[in-house]
């Protein structure tokens, strides 16, 4: 059976992550597609999605206005695989605050487990990269990017943490819900694109 990729189109790095999950499916030996979505209609036909990173505001604001808000909610409780990049993981998250400004209202979806800091290793200015380890997912090295990054400070008891960077919590998943705060699609290390093809080839075969 042929399996239906997404990334949400609104805003951020769409082609980005298109490239990378068609490399992860091609180097899987997988049947499947990857495709822009940005309508609820669209969204309703994937079987796996990525919500990439950019603004996390826009993407939330524009998502509720074109409706796709509550089709994204309700395809994820119902099951389908999300790997939530960045402003992604922080559109998944309960509670969000920003390093700066505290107290943010934006749209969310309200479905992660997580408390989250916006910007938590500083602005555009401080972005940087390094090294990290996803051991329990089996990725025991990866180059993490960190632009404008968010991290997680507390998690509810069904979120587990994958990984974390000067003792802030980084990466979390819950069930069919991957959530990281650096930005996988800007290197050529595919490893985690393949993890969330497998995951969503596993549940939905």
């Amino acid at each position: 059976m042929s399996l239906n990729f997404g990334v949400l189109s609104i805003q951020g790095d769409v082609l980005e992550n298109i490239f990378s999950v068609k490399a992860a499916i091609d180097a899987l030996d997988i049947d499947g597609t990857v495709v822009g979505v940005r309508t609820p209609d669209e969204i309703s036909k994937v079987d796996g999605l990525v919500i990439p990173g950019g603004e996390s505001t826009t993407i939330g604001q524009l998502s509720m206005v074109n409706g796709s808000l509550t089709v994204l909610k309700d395809k994820i409780e119902q099951g389908m695989p999300v790997l939530g990049i960045c402003a992604g993981m922080i559109m998944l998250s309960k509670t969000v605050q920003d390093k700066v400004v505290g107290k943010i209202n934006q749209p969310l979806l309200d479905i992660l487990d997580i408390k989250l800091e916006r910007n938590s290793f500083g602005r555009q200015r401080e972005s940087f990269e390094s090294d990290i380890s996803l051991n329990s997912i089996g990725i025991p090295s990866f180059n993490g990017v960190f632009i404008r990054a968010p991290s997680i400070s507390d998690v509810g008891s069904d979120v587990e943490i994958l990984s974390k960077f000067n003792e802030k919590i980084i990466a979390v998943k819950k069930n069919n819900i991957i959530g990281v705060a650096f930005h996988p699609e800007l290197t050529s290390d595919i490893s985690l694109h393949k993890y969330f093809v497998n995951l969503t080839n596993t549940l939905k075969n």
